[in-house]
């Protein structure tokens, strides 16, 4: 056996029979057919930001690390290939020797690529999709240890469901994505009161390109964080006071490192509802959790796509965040709240904390039962798949 593997913050943990690290797509393949020929299954695993138990097996766990980099640039279409597991920091510092950076990137830059399209990773604006949408074709190894070529023009239906597939279609060894042209930004933060924050926020989200809130219950204080390409946007917070600002490149000024850890959930609610939805939830936790929770609560808009298993499909969202220690209790405190996202017809991210299995996610997706024919297509045997997917999934 393997030695244990531990997520980031670790509340995951297993110990798999073997961990391989390939360094090529023919050394991938090789232990692809091994494990059809042995009947093992395998689980691709990233950085393990993930809290959720998408890569846990007894079995075969094959990681990316040793596949990082960019490996083709088409300047005129503004299109990067790049492969796995290369970090959105390491993607970030690769992109801007090209004059190009990513449309946007979450408040983390540790995870792979792979994994960060996979769970559908967001960042923050009224009008910016989520990581996966930059996805325009692909190199994967499927069930089959066959490996397949798709792009955009030729396969959208194919791009749509691997976008945010979980790993469940196969290994990715390279991905072609949509990059823009490198641009300065002037990153801001305020802080002020949480009633004088919602009664700006329309104007706080429509006005800049990315935004999002930090809601503090203990205090009852919010910090507004705005980034926009420098001239752009809001200049001013003028019923906030200036903490913190920041003049960079994208990627340099939105990340933050996190030395503390914690568990998350977190669901998209449709955009016109996050109003609601966040005071109901600033309402239950000041009655019920804020004497053993300090963590803040994140409030973020993501726009619109069209990839199967996205938790934006099809509508523009908001998305509220609630954060534990990691080392403190904090599954009473998901399981009283979730019942609140799922009022508000909330989809849950997948790569956090949630309780929801097959019944439930089934109606929260339009293109559901497609996504499951096209994973039963790409891999007939079900060797990327483990307990847990099998469980969301109803398989």
């Amino acid at each position: 056996m393997a030695e244990e593997w531990i997520n980031w913050s670790g509340s995951v943990r297993f110990t798999p029979e073997k961990i391989k690290k390939p360094d090529s797509e023919t050394a991938l393949q090789k232990l692809v057919l091994q494990a059809l020929a042995d009947k093992k299954q395998l689980r691709i695993v990233g950085a393990g930001h993930s809290s959720m138990p998408l890569v846990k097996t007894d079995q075969l766990l094959v990681s990316q690390e040793k596949l990082k980099g960019i490996t083709g640039f088409e300047e005129d279409k503004l299109r990067v290939k790049l492969l796995p597991g290369t970090s959105i920091r390491e993607a970030s510092e690769g992109l801007i020797k090209l004059n190009t950076s990513l449309h946007n990137t979450g408040d983390i830059d540790m995870q792979y690529l792979a994994g960060a399209f996979g769970t559908g990773t967001h960042g923050s604006g009224r009008k910016l999709k989520n990581l996966s949408s930059m996805l325009v074709g692909c190199r994967l190894v499927d069930g089959r240890g066959d490996l397949k070529t798709y792009t955009l023009e030729e396969h959208p239906e194919m791009i749509r469901a691997a976008r945010v597939s979980l790993g469940s279609l196969g290994f990715m060894t390279e991905l072609t994505i949509q990059v823009e042209p490198a641009q300065q930004f002037l990153r801001k933060e305020y802080c002020t009161h949480t009633d004088t924050s919602l009664a700006h926020l329309h104007e706080l989200i429509e006005t800049n390109r990315m935004f999002d809130l930090y809601w503090y219950p203990r205090s009852d204080l919010t910090k507004l964080r705005i980034c926009n390409p420098v001239g752009e946007g809001m200049q001013d917070i003028p019923f906030g006071d200036l903490v913190k600002e920041q003049e960079g490149w994208l990627y340099e000024v939105l990340p933050r490192f996190r030395y503390l850890k914690y568990e998350e959930m977190e669901y998209a609610v449709p955009f016109e509802a996050g109003p609601e939805c966040f005071r109901e939830i600033r309402k239950r936790i000041k009655e019920k959790h804020r004497h053993y929770v300090g963590w803040r609560v994140l409030y973020r808009t993501i726009a619109a796509d069209d990839a199967c298993l996205s938790p934006f499909y099809n509508r523009d969202s908001v998305t509220i965040a609630v954060l534990q220690n990691h080392e403190l209790e904090y599954k009473k405190y998901f399981d009283d709240l979730e019942p609140i996202f799922r009022a508000y017809d909330g989809r849950p991210h997948w790569g956090k904390k949630h309780t929801l299995k097959a019944p439930e996610l089934k109606q929260l997706y339009p293109e559901w039962d497609r996504f499951l024919e096209i994973r039963k297509q790409m891999d007939p045997e079900g060797i990327f798949l483990n307990d847990h997917l099998k469980e969301i999934f109803g398989l």
